[in-house]
């Protein structure tokens, strides 16, 4: 085993910088194959590496290979299987199990042992070692710093010798004495005995002068001790000095830190002086009112701009002051508690007195407007109107009033609802709710009038055909009304009386149409000229136009002055839509003074829009029912002009009021819109044709082109055009399919004749149009209109040549039964004879009147205002000379060099049909 480690060390591991300490003969448990060794190992270099090593004879066997090699910092369990028994097998836990049998049980305890050792001298983290004999695991002898070099403490150890019973080698200077010493001596390298007792001898001798050397210098030594003792007693003199002075410190450091006791104590008065004198002037500098704001709050005037001002810039100082955050201990000293009570104070009295006035304005404001409508509409005196003005002289004008003047006063007082709405939340939601009420009466009375004026606009009606009934009013109902809006603590006291609307009567000049439309409801665009139509489309536009910038600018004031702007929590309730609140559920919402939580500001302008044009959404509804009963077509221009309006209102703000009121109402537009659609597709279905007169155009045909003509000018660039589409595609279908009902139903007129001159105009009209969603159905009209036109021909023209044609079917038949062509003049009844006397029953004349009367009953059959009867007769023309070229032809092929001719040629046809045209 020793010469296997020492060729193992030479050939395997001093090439890698390694050290050899120990080895063991194993092979892997349970498996025959040939036997390995594991080596522990140590790195030259610092640091130091420790290594477990598979060494393994190669295959040929005349050297060792390195296989495998584990650092032994990742080896985590030794087991020895057994610590009584002696045991060969092993097992090492490295990544994974490796089971091995040693060749002797001694190796393996050898080689546990070095691996137990390695591990106390290199590694921070401990191997277990389980079923390991006790003996085996010793400490490792400590040996001395001294006796060992730097660093040298930590050389390899392993295998049966300590690190420091190790082969040491000479430095450089050692050998060279040595060296020195072995040429001096001539006997050194063949007698080393001589050489040995040399060197003793040599020894003694220097021993011998050391001590003679010690023994002279004794005098030198006596005369250093004295010197010693002389020292040390200037040293205890030193020390009494020392004793002396430090004696004399300690007094003075018992007065020195008296004087720091008493610097100390005059500092932390200084501070304390210092940090009083901050807090009060913090208290004074934060928590002092002037007493011009102090006036301002108690006295200060709220209609001009300049006591509003002043009121404004106080109200904010004693927010200020409120909101001061009070340092630690401030709110128990008894003149803060009398200042913030004071502020309290004066904050509840300007806001009280903030309140009543801004009801007041409110109030104001919203009789002045009233007692100014009602006098416009009931002939009511108020000072600066004339007294004869009525509604009928207001309806010339259809807009709405400008509240622009009401607003511009208003926002003056914009800051101060803010400091309300940061200070007394309560008053706030009072306010806000006051303004709702006033507001929300004065727009319904507005609106409504608006809304009549835009009615009377519609039907046509004018002050010369129609009379306006107005009730008139006693001056002291008016008053009555108005002193409504004046109720105590600011709040309205009652509802807005009702207002008797225009009652519009029939005249008796009035056009008869325009009475139908209104009596009858739904009518036929044919039955409106187109200027009704556009009349009643500026008048739904002016409308929007009107009520848009109403919305806007009520809903950007409100957003200024209630300061909705800001993204906090407001008052209201979230579980109803703004759609859906009505004027009880949004009062409902304000009667707590603590702010509720809102999704947004957004919602709580939508409520208060809601709440002040409750009225807006149901009027429109009326408007358009009403522009639907005039003429069910008005639907198109409503849809038209309603998309455009939403369509812009949801580019500002797709959550605003006016975005979703529009939307709704735009819904109804569009149920309106397919109504119509649905209406006049249920027409085509129950048209009734006469029996006893010619077709012609169908109604609905004609309808359709109307509806396509009024619906390209209106959708024109439209938003909605998508809808359109969908609608001709329904319509169109409609069209083909009650068009080829009614030539099914048709007695009076053929079924191709039906077919052919309407799908002709829808596809003329189609044509004209250029209605791109509508080309599969444009070709289909036309496919249709050629087959039937082709039908019609072949079918009305028949057999003009009737005993001619019989005679040449026999003859095709005999060809068909395999006869040559030119045999058949061969057969007894189709010889030449036979040919001559067919042909001679048509001359000319014959012909001519049998055409003469085929055009009467195709004129007979055909309507005017499609002027489709040239085109039919040309038509049949071309049939007429096809046929008469096929019997040419047949008597070329079946009777060559006869000389048979028909008694009437081809340019003889062309005149006959000529001549017959222009006769009629």
């Amino acid at each position: 085993m020793t010469a296997i480690k020492h060729a193992l060390q030479r050939d395997i591991f001093t090439p890698n910088d390694e050290r050899l300490l120990s080895i063991v003969n194993v092979c892997k448990a349970g498996k025959k194959k040939r036997n390995c060794f594991l080596c522990a190992t140590v790195t030259t270099e610092r640091p130091v590496q420790v290594n477990v090593v598979k060494v393994k004879k190669s295959d040929k066997g005349d050297f060792y290979k390195r296989q495998t090699a584990w650092a032994l910092r990742d080896l985590a369990v030794v087991d020895a299987k057994d610590a009584v028994k002696e045991n060969p097998e092993f097992d090492l836990h490295f990544d994974k199990v490796y089971k091995w049998v040693a060749s002797s049980t001694v190796e393996k305890n050898t080689f546990i042992s070095c691996i137990w050792k390695l591990n106390q001298r290199y590694l921070r983290k401990k191997i277990d070692f389980i079923n390991v004999s006790s003996q085996l695991l010793e400490e490792l002898p400590k040996v001395a710093e001294e006796s060992v070099p730097s660093g040298e403490n930590q050389s390899v150890a392993g295998g049966d010798e300590e690190a420091v019973d190790e082969y040491q080698e000479l430095n450089a200077r050692e050998e060279q004495d040595i060296e020195i010493m072995m040429e001096g001596c001539e006997c050194a390298i063949s007698n080393a005995e001589a050489f040995a007792e040399k060197l003793s001898r040599e020894l003694q001798v220097l021993d011998g002068a050391n001590i003679q050397s010690i023994m002279a210098s004794e005098k030198q030594v006596n005369i250093l001790m004295k010197l010693l003792d002389e020292a040390l007693k200037e040293v205890d003199q030193i020390e009494l000095k020392l004793s002396s002075y430090e004696e004399m410190l300690q007094s003075v450091k018992e007065q020195m830190d008296q004087i720091s006791e008493s610097n100390h104590l005059i500092h932390l008065s200084n501070t304390n002086n210092v940090k009083l004198l901050s807090e009060i002037e913090f208290l004074v500098n934060h928590m002092d009112l002037a007493k011009g704001h102090i006036k301002a709050l108690q006295e200060g005037d709220l209609t001009s701009s300049r006591g509003i001002e002043a009121c404004t810039n106080a109200a904010d100082a004693l927010l200020q002051c409120m909101n001061v955050a009070l340092r630690p201990g401030h709110d128990m000293l008894h003149a803060v508690k009398q200042q913030q009570q004071r502020f309290s104070d004066l904050r509840e009295q300007f806001a009280r007195r903030l309140a009543s006035h801004l009801n007041s304005v409110f109030v104001q404001q919203s009789s002045q407007t009233l007692l100014h409508l009602y006098s416009r509409s009931h002939s009511i005196s108020v000072p600066g109107h004339d007294q004869s003005s009525t509604l009928a002289q207001h309806s010339v004008e259809l807009t709405l009033p400008n509240h622009h003047p009401f607003h511009r006063d208003l926002l003056r007082y914009a800051k101060l609802m803010e400091w309300l709405k940061n200070t007394d939340y309560g008053k706030y939601e009072g306010l806000t709710k006051n303004y709702m009420d006033y507001l929300s009466r004065l727009y319904e009375r507005e609106i409504k009038d608006f809304f009549e004026v835009a009615k009377i606009k519609m039907t046509g009606t004018t002050r010369e055909g129609k009379k306006f009934a107005t009730l008139p009013r006693k001056e002291s109902a008016v008053k009555q009304e108005t002193e409504s809006l004046h109720g105590s603590s600011g709040k309205l006291t009652g509802s807005t009386s009702s207002l008797n609307k225009l009652s519009v009567q029939s005249s008796g000049n009035r056009r008869s149409q325009s009475s139908s439309l209104l009596d009858m409801g739904n009518m036929s665009a044919s039955d409106l000229d187109v200027a009704d139509r556009t009349k009643f489309d500026k008048i739904f536009e002016q409308v929007l136009s009107e009520l848009e910038p109403l919305c806007l600018a009520e809903q950007d004031f409100i957003s200024k002055f209630f300061k909705l702007q800001q993204h906090q929590s407001i008052s209201g309730s979230a579980t109803n839509e703004a759609e859906e609140m009505d004027a009880g559920a949004l009062s409902r919402s304000y009667t707590s003074g603590v702010p509720q939580t809102v999704s947004s500001e957004k919602d709580m302008i939508r409520q208060m829009m809601t709440k002040i044009f409750r009225c807006i959404e149901p009027e429109l509804n009326n408007l358009i029912a009403l522009g639907d009963k005039i003429d069910s077509f008005n639907s198109l221009y409503m849809l038209v002009k309603m998309s455009h309006h939403v369509w812009t209102a949801q580019n500002v703000d797709p959550a605003s009021f006016l975005s979703t009121t529009l939307g709704n109402v735009l819904v109804t537009v569009k149920r309106n819109f397919d109504k119509c659609i649905s209406n006049q597709m249920k027409q085509m279905d129950e048209v009734k044709i006469s029996k006893k007169s010619k077709v012609g155009i169908l109604p609905f045909v004609a309808e359709f082109e109307e509806f396509a003509a009024l619906a390209e000018s209106i959708f024109k660039n439209a938003e909605r055009r998508g809808d359109l589409d969908k609608a001709y595609i329904k319509l169109i279908r409609a069209v083909f399919v009650s068009v080829e009902k009614v030539a099914n139903e048709s007695q009076k007129t053929p079924r191709d004749v039906v077919m052919m001159e309407n799908f002709h105009h829808i596809f003329a009209t189609l044509s004209r149009l250029k209605i791109s969603c509508l080309e599969a159905e444009k070709k289909e009209a036309k496919q249709k209109y050629t087959d039937h036109l082709q039908s019609y021909v072949i079918y009305s023209l028949g057999q003009p040549l009737e005993k001619l044609n019989h005679f040449f079917e026999g003859v095709e038949a005999r060809v068909a039964q395999g006869i040559r062509e030119e045999e058949v003049s061969y057969q007894l009844a189709f010889n030449k004879q036979e040919l001559r006397k067919v042909i001679k029953e048509y001359p000319g004349k014959e012909v001519k009147k049998g055409l003469d009367n085929l055009y009467k009953k195709v004129d007979k059959h055909l309507c005017e205002e499609e002027n489709l009867l040239q085109v039919v007769w040309h038509s049949m023309q071309d049939e007429f000379i096809r046929q008469y070229k096929h019997f040419e032809g047949l008597i070329a092929r079946c009777y060559p060099g006869s000389g048979i001719t028909m008694e009437f040629t081809i340019q003889d046809i062309l005149d006959y049909c000529s001549s017959i045209a222009q006769s009629h």
